[in-house]
């Protein structure tokens, strides 16, 4: 079973299977993660044990912490202001691990997989949910960064002009006059796999937010993994060398900017 696996975690948190209240004394629960994150909701499938759901819990519970950390925000942002919903083991889809719905704005992850998924697929709710906020003429089922590529209607804020500058980064070259490294890399491999998939805006920005997180001093695999030492890393499927440096500092840039402002509307 995946979840009997060891997970490396270097992370300033306690460890994610004890309750920040009582240390040692209490295991963290998936109601633990709807209150602190306050998920829209949590659905757990049937089959899935009191022992799984206890293993699962704790290590969701610390890569969101995790992913909390490293973005530099609040609660808030990692349920969108709580409208993100969160299933686990309820079935999905046949061979994916983890994947985001937008009609339902939830998150899942498979019972005995997903490790390594979450950043990618929480960023595909993100990329969703900042559609409505960043484009005034985006469609209910467009991603923001499709919506940016397709030349919608920007909202004029300095915090989207931050969002638009790491989509640029993600998809032009340094100069912002052609497409980058990783986009022709990703339009070669769709042409050899006779689809579109890599290529397309919101898959392209997923793995470069993955390459961000796992970039950081904080490391967490059930998090994210696989940026650097796989096949899709070596096809160039994810940012490389400067093109990389260029997105982890736009990524930085927009959520230092991100986060303090949702901190400063929760204070009030």
């Amino acid at each position: 079973m995946v979840l009997d696996r060891k997970f490396y975690r270097r992370s300033p948190h306690l460890n994610p299977h004890l309750s920040p209240q009582s240390g040692a004394q209490e295991t963290v629960g998936f109601n633990d993660v709807r209150k602190r994150f306050d998920f829209r909701s949590i659905a757990i499938g049937r089959w899935v044990t009191e022992a799984e759901k206890t293993r699962a819990a704790g290590l969701f519970y610390g890569a969101l912490e995790d992913l909390m950390t490293i973005l530099q925000g609040p609660e808030l942002l990692i349920s969108l202001r709580g409208t993100l919903a969160f299933q686990y083991g309820t079935g999905g889809r046949p061979g994916i691990c983890a994947h985001y719905e937008p009609g339902t704005r939830t998150f899942a992850l498979a019972k005995n997989a997903g490790p390594g998924s979450i950043a990618h697929e929480w960023f595909h709710a993100l990329d969703h949910y900042l559609a409505g906020k960043a484009f005034s003429d985006a469609p209910g089922n467009m991603f923001a960064s499709e919506a940016w590529l397709r030349e919608a209607t920007p909202v004029p804020h300095p915090i989207n002009d931050r969002l638009f500058a790491c989509f640029r980064a993600i998809m032009l070259d340094e100069s912002g006059e052609h497409p980058s490294d990783m986009f022709r890399a990703s339009k070669a491999a769709d042409k050899a796999n006779g689809c579109v998939y890599y290529a397309s805006p919101a898959e392209m920005c997923a793995r470069a937010f993955e390459a961000f997180v796992q970039d950081a001093t904080i490391s967490n695999n059930f998090l994210v993994a696989g940026t650097k030492a796989t096949e899709e890393a070596r096809l160039g499927l994810y940012p490389q060398d400067a093109q990389r440096t260029r997105i982890n500092l736009a990524f930085t840039d927009y959520f230092t900017v991100l986060g303090a402002s949702l901190r400063r509307a929760g204070q009030q």
